[in-house]
């Protein structure tokens, strides 16, 4: 590093990783920062055999601070190596924090765009809105993850619709033939949400070709867009194409909004063209748990479709994570693979994770289990009729009772499992099969085939699974990674 400024951060970045502790609630197979606050996953991609994930990082702080890129790496998408920190805010075009974005790659080489946040001084009673900040759209490239080349502005605010808020960010890119694409999050002066789509020919040269929102307010910014199309697999589809606009809406107040999250993350079916005229289905959550948002997708040479989302929750004052205490917060949810089946989008953990399955437990009706700190859980050929319940750690609690499926924590107090997390459900026709993820401090629900998902962090003194599922078929294994 040549920069002085990159330079004095990379010293003291090492400083504080290598007195790092983690203490009894570190991950077994989730991505996790070495210290300090995880946000957004970024530059999500395949090079050659490694996987790439870079993600917002504030290493100096686990309630977050000024923001750069870490970066992990693996073979396999289940087990993670960290690398060190990709990009540093050390230019006058982010010098406020590299904040998210994406990567795209072509012929061995990784073209990477991300927002570069810079906030002016406060002289003049900016707003931070409307005034006072640039959201820099910056472009870089690397053939390792590692080294980097010279960072280029390519769009500024003047580049953005005059109509929009200083709130422009987040771009993800891919092509289509001989033309690249890029979608922003924005927030309108109005205060609607919408995702910005530009074209390029070159990667260098961006031209605004479309705006999409929906037909009534639904929000006030859409941040982390992401656009993707999958085969439909279903007996019934005609091997037909969805198109997925993915966002993370912020501002969605009354009626079931105000029993979830304080933000949400889910998708549109999109009908038509992204890039013209188009329309959206209605919105679905990719997740209806306690932790999970600003998802990124990307492609693996293979063909499928991974989604990996942040296990956290922005601006959230219920509920706390108890690895503060350790130095450190948040990380990765399981790499998921998204598929579509009869028109609707699933998401299910990526197959790798089976090969770490051992001490294999299979019964019919109820099970129970001691110290298990990382397992992979199966119920199937559920019984809709019939009251469910799977019970972890003594305190939290899934059921599945009147077509209702349930995330409860039984003690709410923030010293508890749950830290201060409490309800979160959803209802359903049916209830055909639930498969359950559980590290050390992370618990991942799939219901019904990943139509449906639940996360959350949780902090068990003693680990254990009960499982009451009448005549259903369940399996049990460790984790070891």
């Amino acid at each position: 590093m040549s920069n002085p400024l990159a330079n004095d951060l990379n010293t003291m970045r090492k400083v504080v990783e290598n007195s790092a502790n983690p203490g009894r609630f570190a991950q077994t197979f989730h991505l996790v920062p070495p210290v300090g606050w995880l946000n957004d996953p970024n530059g999500l991609c395949q090079l050659g055999d490694t996987y790439h994930a870079f993600f917002q990082y504030s290493p100096f702080s686990a309630e977050g601070g000024i923001k750069m890129w870490g970066h992990s790496t693996s073979k396999d998408l289940v087990r993670w190596t960290y690398e060190g920190t990709a990009l540093y805010p050390d230019q006058p075009v982010d010098v406020g924090g590299v904040y998210s974005g994406s990567a795209y790659v072509e012929d061995g080489v990784m073209h990477i765009f991300y927002t570069g946040n810079v906030k002016r001084e406060d002289e003049s009673g900016y707003d931070y809105v409307n005034t006072g900040r640039e959201a820099n759209t910056v472009y870089v490239t690397s053939r390792d993850g590692v080294n980097f080349g010279p960072k280029r502005l390519v769009m500024a605010n003047s580049d953005y619709p005059g109509d929009d808020t200083e709130h422009v960010r987040d771009p993800k890119v891919w092509r289509d033939g001989d033309t690249y694409y890029m979608v922003q999050g924005a927030r309108k002066k109005d205060d609607t949400g919408e995702v910005l789509v530009f074209s390029s020919p070159d990667l260098s040269r961006w031209t605004l070709v479309n705006r999409i929102t929906s037909n009534t307010r639904f929000g006030y910014m859409w941040e982390c867009p992401d656009y993707f199309e999958v085969h439909d697999t279903g007996e019934f589809s005609g091997g037909a194409i969805v198109k997925v606009l993915s966002v993370s809406p912020q501002g969605l107040h009354g009626g079931d909004w105000d029993r979830r999250n304080v933000y949400q993350s889910g998708y549109f079916v999109l009908l038509g063209d992204v890039a013209s005229t188009c329309t959206l289905l209605p919105f679905a959550l990719w997740d209806a748990g306690f932790d999970f948002y600003a998802p990124q997708t990307f492609q693996a040479d293979d063909g499928r479709r991974i989604l990996i989302g942040w296990m956290g929750m922005p601006d959230e004052k219920t509920y706390t994570n108890l690895t503060l205490r350790d130095g450190w917060q948040h990380c990765f949810t399981i790499p998921r693979e998204v598929y579509a089946c009869n028109g609707r989008v699933l998401q299910w953990p990526v197959k790798e994770l089976e090969a770490l399955r051992t001490n294999e437990r299979v019964t019919t009706g109820a099970l129970s289990a001691q110290d298990t700190r990382a397992f992979d859980l199966f119920i199937e050929k559920v019984d809709s009729d019939q009251p469910m319940t799977v019970t972890l750690a003594d305190q939290l609690q899934l059921t599945w009772r009147d077509r209702r499926f349930e995330m409860r924590f039984l003690d709410e107090d923030m010293e508890s499992v749950g830290a201060g997390r409490r309800t979160r459900f959803e209802y359903l026709d049916e209830l055909r099969n639930v498969r359950v993820v559980g590290d050390v401090s992370s618990i991942e629900v799939f219901v019904n085939d990943g139509e449906l998902t639940f996360s959350s962090r949780y902090y068990p003194g003693a680990y254990s699974v009960g499982v009451d599922a009448p005549d259903a078929r369940i399996s049990l294994w460790d984790i070891e990674a």
